[in-house]
């Protein structure tokens, strides 16, 4: 038996990735647009407390279970920035191309460009499930200033995997499943929906 989950988000890029792992233990994931469910505020500081915010809103507007993650890039130099802010880092509106310039100007005087991608996702079976579960994930890597690569979304032309020798945008959508911090949370949050 299928059970269908909404996403609290519209992104097309997390429902075909969550769609994709989440399909194979009997879960038909929709967006929350499909429900006409408005953008959750997320005026927490923390991931975990935004994912659940989102979670929960989602939930309360739809009468279903509902996934939120919140996530975001971490630079070290700029204490954790642009961190949850990350989806909007240079203003509204959102833009991809301009969190990127932003954030390659604010490390540019930084000798260290470490930073990491951390995602925590929160799944409610009703909005006003007392025990989510909860899962995390982080992904360590370095900025770079040129961008590399037409895949992934968000930073990922700019989020540089020494190991790999490429960034997250050169990987393939498996590749990025297996090794992103979004894989690690949702491999995680299946285990435990399992």
């Amino acid at each position: 038996m299928t059970r269908t989950i909404i996403l609290a988000s519209n992104n097309a890029g997390k429902l075909k990735e969550f769609g994709e792992m989440l399909a194979p233990i009997g879960f038909d994931l929709r967006t929350q647009g499909e429900f006409n469910v408005p953008e959750a505020e997320e005026p927490h500081h923390t991931f975990v407390e935004n994912a659940l915010e989102k979670a929960r809103h989602a939930a309360r507007i739809t009468g279903l279970p509902s996934l939120a993650d919140d996530s975001g890039v971490c630079a070290n130099a700029l204490g954790g920035a642009p961190g949850v802010l990350s989806a909007r880092y240079a203003g509204e509106p959102k833009s991809d191309a301009r969190n990127n310039l932003k954030l390659v100007a604010d490390l540019a005087a930084c000798a260290d460009k470490s930073a990491y991608y951390y995602c925590v996702l929160v799944f409610v079976r009703h909005a006003g499930d007392p025990q989510p579960v909860i899962a995390e994930g982080r992904w360590d890597g370095e900025m770079i200033p040129v961008p590399h690569g037409q895949g992934g979304f968000g930073y990922d032309p700019h989020f540089w995997l020494p190991a790999l020798g490429k960034t997250a945008a050169e990987l393939s959508a498996e590749e990025k499943n297996r090794l992103s911090h979004r894989g690690q949370a949702l491999r995680m949050l299946v285990e435990k929906l399992r």
